[in-house]
């Protein structure tokens, strides 16, 4: 996932500078795999099995070779970043290519694969830190891992708040003394045993998988190999799909080699690894280079983390605009688009890291919970990549073949980690699980409310408006008066909004606005247009804005009257003379009109049980004048009745109260 550096890139070309940026920002899930990759696939192999160990190891590695190959080579860095949403990738974006297709429901594969991608960036910073720190176990076996992983990851998440533009641009560097120490480690063992680069050939990946008792156990541990991949289509929009591609040839060469190397090592140091107290990846370390091999991996893992964590940020961010979850403080330490800070997720991702980490105390156990949630998140991803080459008029055989051999792959991968759900992996299913509901309930809750929802013309209501504006008998509520609006139809407004102007307490003003936000496709829009409803009077203000661009329209509104003060559409002064005499702007006042519960006569089982939910979800989201960045002091926030007066059935009788005397 991402994290920017305040380096201004063009995406758009393959640079020195995108290359370097790539390394820093893309690869590093994926290329701390090695930590816990081979440890994992030796716990994995069982006790008394009848294939040879070295064969296992060949086997093992070819399952490795290949994964990589077709799932992130194939999949993710040939397939997956051509389909990009104006330079932007992830499942998110994804979906908003493709969301208009005559197919509801691709909101809920939608929603499935980013709330299990939230759930990997939850344990990915947990054993990628843990695993770095255990390697110093090899100088003291009583090194308090827990209570030092805990410290690291207390630092990382506390930084967030501050912004990471500079350390960000030492990322780069860092990732590639990183995959050059990978690369250089795997050839030094490499060239004591040429016969491990058979395991280039897929024979001995079917071998192991066709004839190894433990086959679905050890999928489950190789698929840990290529959990980084759908960073690389996540980070589309930070580094390009060019810079990606030619990067992801060196880091795979560099991970590959580093396999081969532990492999090697393995086969020559079987007693050592199998009794578990040795982790291969330190293990082809030379004894000097230990300490500084564990300080250049926990800042790999540190990197890693971080990519994850800013990333989580992001997909909540395009969730909210895709109204997919409630509207949240969003700031930005650094200054800079892209580089986001949402303190409740922030803090709520820390909280759950220390969780992890204390529950499962070492990395070994924690395999068990990671890998289950990022593989129905690739899932979804294929499902959704098949819709799109659908879109994009791609021969159906061809994607019918697309679609049965990744499906065949990540359901492979996800039976063999599907297994784990009891050591671990409920986890983060629970954690995804809760998180795929409340999106399911936040965006069916609003179209629930929507439907109850009456809208008008507004031109109806014109003439009432500008004989208010006249009639002096009712107090002046403001000079400029702004309402938020959701209607579709440009000539539309809700009911509620004439409501508050005419009746819960009538507004005289001499501009009224209403303020539309317009959610587009395209990730950063960032335009407005003006209708003037009535001449000098009402006007709509339509803020069309892509899915990447916060939400702040407290200033954008500022910048839309500034502009209609310089073309002299409204007057730059306040209306009272000795304001105006001192050259005192015109007062604004927003209204924010709240909707009253609807009845529950009026609703389904269905529907009551996502409005209950829905309100739950409220709770996690800021006030709306915080999410559209309006300062308090000039809010009013009213409720304004629901029900469009159609649904009530029946009619109260007069009658006479002596009769029941």
């Amino acid at each position: 996932m991402s994290q920017n550096s305040n380096i201004h890139l063009d995406t758009k070309k393959l640079t020195t500078l995108g290359i370097l940026v790539s390394l820093g920002i893309v690869f590093g899930d994926i290329g701390t795999s090695p930590l816990y990759v081979m440890k994992a696939i030796v716990n994995a192999r069982t006790e008394g099995s009848s294939m040879p160990f070295d064969e296992y190891i060949e086997g093992a590695l070819s399952c490795i070779i290949w994964t990589l190959t077709l799932q992130t080579t194939v999949k993710y860095v040939i397939i997956s970043l051509r389909a990009d949403n104006k330079g932007e990738g992830g499942i998110l974006a994804l979906f908003s290519l493709i969301k208009n297709l005559k197919k509801r429901w691709l909101y809920l594969i939608a929603i499935i694969g980013a709330s299990a991608l939230i759930a990997d960036g939850v344990i990915t910073p947990s054993l990628t830190v843990i695993s770095a720190i255990e390697g110093l176990k090899i100088y003291n076996p009583d090194t308090p891992v827990v209570s030092i992983t805990c410290i690291i990851l207390f630092v990382i998440f506390t930084v967030q708040q501050f912004g990471t533009n500079s350390i960000g641009k030492l990322f780069g560097p860092v990732m590639v003394v990183w995959f050059l120490v990978l690369g250089g480690l795997g050839i030094t063992h490499l060239v004591d045993n040429y016969a491990i680069l058979k395991s280039f050939n897929p024979y001995y990946a079917y071998k192991l998988i066709a004839h190894s008792p433990s086959a679905i156990i050890i999928l489950g541990a190789v698929f840990l190999c290529t959990t980084g991949a759908e960073a690389l289509y996540s980070d589309l929009g930070h580094c390009g799909a060019q810079n990606i591609r030619v990067s992801w040839i060196f880091v795979k060469v560099m991970l590959i080699l580093n396999y081969l190397g532990q492999g090697a090592w393995i086969l020559e140091n079987f007693d050592a690894v199998y009794s578990g107290k040795v982790n291969p990846f330190f293990g082809v370390m030379p004894e000097w280079m230990l300490i500084p091999g564990i300080i250049l991996a926990t800042g790999a893992a540190i990197i890693a983390s971080q990519a994850l964590i800013t990333g989580s940020f992001t997909i909540f961010s395009e969730a909210m605009s895709l109204n997919f979850w409630p509207y949240q403080k969003i700031d930005y330490p650094s200054g800079i688009k892209g580089q986001m800070y949402i303190p409740i997720i922030n803090w709520g991702l820390l909280i759950l890291c220390l969780i992890i980490v204390y529950h499962f105390k070492e990395s070994g156990k924690m395999e068990a919970a990671y890998g289950l949630s990022i593989t129905i998140t690739m899932m979804m991803t294929t499902v959704l990549l098949a819709f799109w080459l659908l879109k994009k008029r791609i021969n159906k055989l061809l994607i019918l073949c697309f679609l049965s051999l990744y499906l065949s792959i990540e359901i492979g991968f996800f039976s063999a980690n599907v297994i784990k759900f009891l050591d671990g992996g409920w986890i983060t299913l629970v954690l995804a699980g809760f998180i795929g509901v409340c999106m399911y309930a936040w965006y069916n809750g609003r179209l629930i409310k929507t439907k109850f929802v009456k809208f008008v013309k507004l031109e109806k209501y014109v003439s009432t408006i500008m004989d208010m504006k006249l009639d002096e008998s009712i107090p002046k509520f403001a000079t400029n008066l702004a309402f938020f609006s959701r209607a579709k139809k440009g000539d539309e407004v809700e009911s509620k909004i004439i409501y508050s102007i005419m009746r819960a307490q009538p507004k005289r003003a001499d501009h009224y606005f209403i303020l539309n936000i317009i959610n587009l496709e395209d990730p950063y829009t960032f335009t407005y247009s003006v209708d003037e409803i009535a001449p000098g009077t009402i006007f709509k203000i339509n803020f069309l804005l892509g899915f990447k661009v916060d939400r702040r329209i407290n200033d954008y509104f500022q910048q839309v009257v500034e502009d209609l003060i310089e073309d002299g559409t409204i007057p730059s002064r306040s209306p009272h003379p000795s304001l105006r005499n001192h050259n005192i702007p015109a007062d604004l006042k927003y209204v924010i009109i709240d909707n009253v519960y609807i009845d529950e006569y009026l609703l389904t089982v269905r529907e009551k049980i996502i409005l209950n939910i829905y309100n739950f979800v409220k709770n996690f989201g800021t006030t709306d004048f915080k999410s559209y960045g309006v300062s308090s002091h000039n809010v009013i926030v009213e409720s304004a009745p629901i029900l469009d007066h159609k649904y009530i059935s029946k009619k109260i009788k007069q009658v006479d109260f002596r009769h029941y005397n």
